[in-house]
């Protein structure tokens, strides 16, 4: 996953660095392309304005009074012209007008330039040696906004002109297209850019995000976990692989789990079966009564344990084969509890145990299965009679704080040795009881403890104050 977050990022730096050099390249056409459609006009213009002149500059009788009339009409009119989202309400080309010489015998803008010698500026020089003449001139130094395009057409024969005719106009008039132009291409990119990206993500959650979380299942599953199938969205492909995923988990969990269970009952069996084969091949009838009765007591606790193993490796197969609670409901621990109690009061009598248990006022719902529950709470149970002493008492108490409802078992054995603290949940691990003397069949604790994670709660043993060991499970409060 994370050569595809690197991929990801690297695709995105170049999309990024594409639709900048694109948006860059696009930029940089608008304001030329924007400023060759003005000065296109404004040749035409020019050239217009000075057919209009030619007579009267060849004949040596141009009206100057007219001319400044004419501009100065045209410049008080007010219009209202939608060049498409452009709004212009005034006309903004000037003129000059220069004799043969350069000298400026006629300026629109009020006749500021007039008598001024413009032979040596480059749009009135280039025009009278016969070449297009044109200049753009700024009339702030360092300022763009004030930048003025110059365009001059040759009064006459354009070989030996009487005059130039210079038409201009302030480049900040063109330069709300400009800007307009340029909003739209940074709008056009911004939205396919962030189309493309977005589609990019939408492709990452809905493939490479499911496929983060199957791998993080089946990692789960190699730890030894029970992990539910965890939710992948409505993607018909990574759904697929996932539900291949779970039945091939399935089946080869099925699988080692038969294997392992069948060799782990083999290797467990051959103890009591041998204790018991031993004990019958030396029963004899000339055999003193004493003698015959304890290798009878011999046979009947290796087969009560051996009884037991069974019983317990079959609860335990029950739980461990389940991924999830396939049949849950809801249940008020109280009762679950009493039923345990019930299943588990033979064993305290025997032992000459009590087993205490005041149930709570109040509802202790929780959801689950239970036959589960009843088998590990009778599990407990049957562990802390085994520890106990003659005559002792077990405290049994249900409590509920917050989101939890907490089963306590307590015991007042001899307590769990540190030595083996970090190992009673471990399958075939067992201490040797108190009264009996043997080891039990290391299971009990086990399903205990798998019965907590399917149900999504915890189990806790720790010593008591005062000696024995308490007990603590733990199990999610059903709303």
């Amino acid at each position: 996953m994370r050569l595809t977050r690197v991929t990801l990022v690297l695709i995105v730096v170049i999309i990024a660095a594409g639709f900048y050099q694109l948006a860059i390249h696009f930029l940089s056409d608008v304001e030329p392309q924007t400023f060759q459609a003005t000065e296109e006009v404004m040749v035409d213009a020019a050239h217009l304005l000075a057919e209009l002149v030619e007579d009267d500059m060849k004949h040596d009788h141009l009206d100057i009074e007219r001319l400044r009339a004419v501009f100065d009409g045209a410049h008080d009119r007010r219009f209202d012209a939608w060049i498409f989202d452009h709004h212009k309400e005034h006309v903004g080309l000037d003129a000059y007008l220069t004799d043969a010489r350069g000298m400026v015998v006629f300026d629109s803008e009020h006749g500021r330039r007039e008598g001024m010698d413009y032979s040596r500026m480059r749009d009135v020089a280039l025009t009278l040696r016969g070449d297009y003449g044109s200049r753009c001139t700024r009339d702030g130094p360092g300022d763009l906004s004030t930048s003025v395009l110059y365009i001059s057409a040759p009064v006459g024969d354009k070989a030996n002109p009487s005059g130039v005719l210079t038409v201009f106009k302030p480049k900040a008039d063109a330069l709300p297209m400009v800007h307009k132009r340029k909003e739209i291409i940074y709008w056009a990119c911004g939205l396919i850019g962030s189309g493309i990206l977005f589609l990019i993500v939408v492709v990452f959650l809905w493939v490479f995000h499911p496929l983060g979380k199957i791998t993080a299942y089946a990692r789960a599953i190699e730890r030894g976990e029970r992990p539910k199938l965890p939710a992948l969205g409505i993607g018909r492909e990574v759904n697929s692989l996932a539900h291949a995923l779970e039945s091939m988990r399935e089946a080869l969990e099925g699988r080692r789990y038969a294997e392992h269970y069948i060799q782990t009952l083999t290797h467990e069996m051959k103890s009591p079966l041998a204790a018991i084969r031993g004990a019958a091949e030396l029963l004899d009838e000339d055999m003193p009564t004493e003698t015959r009765k304890r290798f009878l007591e011999n046979i009947r606790a290796e087969t009560s344990r051996t009884e037991r193993l069974i019983n317990r490796l079959l609860e335990l197969a029950a739980i461990e084969s389940k991924a999830r609670l396939e049949s849950a409901e809801e249940l008020d621990l109280r009762t679950v509890v009493s039923r345990a109690i019930d299943q588990a009061a033979p064993l305290a009598e025997l032992a000459r145990v009590r087993l205490a248990f005041s149930p709570p006022e109040s509802e202790a719902s929780v959801r689950g299965d239970a036959f589960i529950l009843r088998a590990a709470i009778t599990n407990l149970l049957e562990n802390a009679i085994d520890f106990s002493p003659i005559g002792a008492t077990i405290d049994i108490t249900l409590d509920q704080a917050d989101d939890w409802i907490s089963l306590i078992i307590r015991d007042h054995g001899s307590g769990i040795p540190d030595y083996a603290q970090q190992r009673i949940f471990e399958r075939f691990y067992s201490l040797r009881h108190h009264t009996s003397g043997r080891k039990g069949t290391g299971l009990g604790l086990t399903l205990v403890k798998e019965a907590a994670d399917v149900h999504g709660g915890t189990i806790q043993l720790d010593p008591a104050e005062g000696g024995g060991t308490v007990a603590v499970l733990k199990l999610p409060v059903f709303r």
